[in-house]
């Protein structure tokens, strides 16, 4: 299995003023073709720093790629360093760059300084991929078996994103025509109403029983669920995913309906993609979540096709009003409660005409609660013409993550209903 580390070069992103969001689409490619990632490296504009780290990730990788501190300012050194580390003895005037720069320039109407014909220059030790995107050359170090203890080959980038991901398709022919690649394969299954450890406890036989060469990873997301990822590395593509499918639908049958997705997914993708296929539509009655359902549910293309709309009931005149709660009902049991939620469930699909209908009602903090009635409490209806049902949980945290928290649990509860009653 060929490994590879990416690492990023720039005091900016140690201290937090860049986001990188190179290594993830970097490495995403990466296992597209086969290659695993081993480590992502964040490495300041320090030169020792950057020669050291970067010879310890060739030393214990195949491939090293690097974005960053290739501008041509005076605080971009990676171009020296890489020159030292390569034992570069001189540098060299790249001309297919040379003539990009000049173009790019003169097509923004910019004069061409010294400081940018001097990127087109590289250590005399690397070859060279033309970046038709911008204005540094993309260099490629490659170091034989006597250096590392084996071949190794580093890539560096610029740090710009558009130029190190458009620069990828190069990178990844370059790696396919110098490495035997094995295929790496990935399967994630979605879950949700099973808190982390809860649902390790539960699939511990299943999992104990996995075969060595497949691995398991637990992702906890609070508006997803736990998502379980399966991987095999090495294995052909067509034999490690019959595989891969049958440990799958074992694990459904321990799971049940908490399964709710064999592959990558989202709770509104898994409810849209059921109601398009049954014909179905949706609306939603929301006070504590204040739309937060109805922005997840039309995040989805498509969704024009089955939700109908929403209300968002915030105040009780508007349940009242709008949404046909009766007074009776808030007066006696409050907004909060399952009375409510069902009558503003029942409500607004009676007044869309939906098929199914979620609503929420809830205290979402940090002010609000009592000891009858927590921060943190939600109330959720879903209803059809099947009946209406209503749900409780309570979660214990800040106002924004229990929103996302009512919301998806809220989507979960409708997701169920659906299935049950279109099996």
């Amino acid at each position: 299995m060929i490994k590879a580390s990416i690492c990023t070069i720039g005091d900016e992103i140690l201290i937090g003023q860049v986001i990188d969001t190179n290594s993830s689409s970097i490495s995403l490619a990466l296992n597209e073709i086969g290659v695993k990632v081993s480590r992502m490296v964040s490495i300041g504009d320090e030169r020792n720093c950057i020669i050291g780290t970067l010879a310890r990730e060739l030393n214990e990788n195949d491939i090293v790629i690097v974005t960053g501190g290739l501008g041509p300012t005076k605080d971009d050194i990676t171009k020296n360093a890489l020159a030292e580390l390569s034992e570069s003895t001189a540098f060299k005037m790249d001309e297919r760059q040379l003539e990009i720069i000049h173009n790019l320039l003169s097509a923004r109407g910019l004069d061409v300084l010294d400081i940018n014909i001097a990127q087109a220059s590289v250590p005399d030790t690397c070859e060279v991929i033309p970046n038709r995107l911008g204005t540094a050359p993309i260099m490629v170090f490659r170091f034989d078996e006597k250096r590392f203890g084996h071949p190794a080959t580093l890539f560096s980038l610029p740090g710009v994103p558009f130029e190190a991901i458009g620069a990828l398709p190069d990178i990844l022919e370059d790696i396919k025509s110098h490495h035997s690649l094995s295929d790496i394969y990935h399967r994630t299954v979605m879950t949700y109403g099973i808190a982390e450890s809860a649902l390790a406890k539960m699939i511990e036989e299943w999992e104990d029983n996995l075969p060595e060469d497949m691995h398991l990873a637990y992702l906890p997301n609070p508006l997803t669920g736990v998502r379980l990822r399966l991987s095999i590395y090495g294995s052909r593509k067509e034999d490690a995913e019959r595989r891969i499918d049958a440990e799958i639908a074992s694990l459904k049958g321990i799971l049940g309906d908490a399964m709710y997705s064999e592959m990558d997914d989202t709770l509104e993708g898994c409810i849209g993609r059921i109601l398009t296929e049954n014909g179905k539509t949706l609306s939603a009655a929301e006070s504590c979540t204040g739309g937060t359902i109805s922005s997840l549910i039309t995040s989805i293309a498509g969704s024009s096709a089955y939700f109908l709309g929403s209300v968002t009931s915030y105040a009780n005149s508007v349940k009242t009003g709008v949404l046909g709660v009766a007074e009776e009902i808030i007066s006696r049991y409050g907004a909060v409660s399952s009375e409510c939620v069902a009558a503003m469930a029942e409500g607004v699909r009676k007044l869309t005409g939906s098929d199914y209908s979620v609503a929420t009602s809830g205290i979402a903090g940090p002010g609000g609660g009592s000891d009858h009635k927590p921060v943190g409490l939600v109330w959720i209806g879903v209803s059809s013409e099947k009946g209406t049902e209503t749900f409780c949980a309570v979660f214990k945290s800040n106002r924004k993550r229990n929103i996302e928290r009512f919301a998806s649990t809220a989507l979960n509860y409708l997701r169920v209903k659906i299935v049950n009653e279109l099996k």
